[in-house]
């Protein structure tokens, strides 16, 4: 596919980026790391990426926020906005391997002597977070039986000097630290913070188990990514990083992690959870520190995207009249989806629906509408259901099926499901459902009929 410029491949020229366009805002220093910094982050989400020299005097700055719009993602992908999830999954389905390096900026310095409190300036993010969070670190582990490596973003809570307790849903790294407890032994594991925005939707992609998202990060840049064997184990993680912790996710352990402020806008509760040892912190000389503030646009549109490719494609392949999906902010991007469709057979609505459900178990609540609905305007998508459902003939009602654990309405993970057919019926009268529309509306420039003299005015409402 063509693309309008290069894709961006690296943080720093990003950033560049960002601030020549006046979306980045530079801080004063000393900004506190607890609570203030993100405070500050989240007033200016999706309107400005953040960056905070000296926060609370650390030598290393923190930035955020430098994801959180779909339009910024096209342009660092150099596509238009319409052919981002197009775009997406077919980097995801023609990955380009890593290239093996020697060396990488982010070994320039190494840390053996580990105290993650001192080295690295880690924000407190929400009122009722437990503490310190690493949350825009990939998680990278390797396969103890393959070696193939998977990456993905976890939730890391700062328990101590070198240890951080880590949530791991059932997905491929809990498989990979199944196989490595089985044995005994510890599952090896690299956390990756500061990349550019690509490889860090990279590590969201929807694919299957042993399919190394880093390969995924290479098709977007349009070249193999660099990548350096970590000091302490056979990781291998972005020869071009910020800054990358390794360790050990260590077997038959487990110690208290959370609250954590997450992505349906609530706390994910306190429990007992797996546990990694840091061996070493390895990063540039000058590195930035990356922080994606708990519930924040960046946190929603970076689970968004790929899941909105993912679902699209496994739709279509059942329903080549499926046009687009859209996960709303309403919906937390993830629990509930919108799908566009040129409608040509009654109950076909209710088949997408269905198969939306088993595309992805988060989704929760399915709405289908015609290819004159705008998926992407929550009004017109209410609309839609205003006018064109009827709940006796056009619900879809599941009960008792998986869904997600960090719902809170859920029952451990256990969720009902919803779907509303809000579709023309193809034997209406095509009056019936025809949209009012303004001749000119959409091309008239009221601009050409202003008197523009406001003097005018008097002579209006002189009595």
């Amino acid at each position: 596919m063509q693309t309008k410029t290069p894709p961006v491949t690296s943080l720093r020229e990003w950033l560049r980026r960002l601030a020549s366009s006046g979306r980045l805002a530079i801080m004063k220093p000393n900004v506190p790391l607890r609570y203030r910094l993100a405070a500050i982050a989240k007033r200016l989400d999706g309107h400005q990426a953040t960056l905070f020299p000296a926060p609370d005097g650390h030598a290393i700055p923190v930035v955020s926020g430098i994801v959180s719009s779909r339009s910024w993602i096209a342009e660092a992908m150099g596509v238009e906005e319409r052919m981002l999830l197009q775009h997406f999954q077919e980097c995801a389905m023609n990955p380009l391997p890593w290239r093996e390096v020697s060396d990488g900026p982010v070994q320039e310095v190494v840390h053996r002597d580990v105290d993650l409190t001192r080295i690295l300036p880690i924000p407190t993010h929400n009122e009722h977070d437990s503490g310190p969070y690493i949350t825009a670190g990939l998680v990278i582990t390797r396969n103890p039986r393959t070696g193939v490596q998977n990456v993905s973003i976890n939730r890391c809570q700062i328990s101590s000097a070198r240890r951080m307790g880590i949530l791991i849903l059932p997905r491929h790294t809990f498989a990979y630290y199944q196989m490595a407890e089985a044995e005994g032994k510890p599952l090896e594991v690299a956390i990756v913070i500061g990349v550019d925005p690509l490889t860090l939707l990279s590590s969201q992609a929807i694919v299957p188990i042993d399919y190394d998202e880093l390969g995924i990060a290479g098709a977007l840049h349009g070249k193999s990514l660099n990548v350096v064997k970590c000091k302490t184990n056979e990781v291998r993680v972005p020869a071009d990083a910020e800054i990358v912790i390794e360790g050990r996710i260590l077997p038959k352990e487990r110690e208290p992690e959370g609250p954590f402020g997450e992505f349906p806008q609530y706390y994910g509760a306190r429990a007992n959870r797996h546990v990694i040892e840091v061996d070493a912190i390895t990063h540039r000389r000058k590195p930035l520190y990356h922080t994606i503030i708990g519930g924040g646009l960046e946190h929603l549109v970076l689970g968004e995207i790929p899941r909105e490719a993912t679902l699209l494609a496994h739709l279509k392949r059942s329903f080549p009249n499926v046009l687009d999906v859209h996960l709303p902010r309403g919906g937390v991007c993830r629990y509930h989806l919108v799908v566009q469709i040129d409608k040509r057979q009654e109950g076909e609505a209710k088949n997408i629906i269905m198969g939306a459900f088993a595309g992805h178990y988060d989704i929760k609540q399915v709405v289908v509408v015609d290819r004159d609905v705008d998926i992407y305007n929550p009004d017109e998508v209410q609309w839609a259901i205003a006018t064109r459902f009827q709940a006796d003939q056009d619900l879809v009602v599941i009960t008792n099926a998986q869904g997600s654990k960090l719902d809170p309405s859920a029952r451990d993970g256990v969720s009902a499901k919803l779907g509303f057919d809000a579709t023309v019926p193809l034997d209406a009268d095509p009056f019936t459902f025809k949209r009012i529309r303004v001749p000119e509306e959409d091309t008239i420039d009221p601009a050409a009929f202003m008197a523009g003299d406001g003097a005018l005015l008097d002579e209006y409402l002189r009595e």
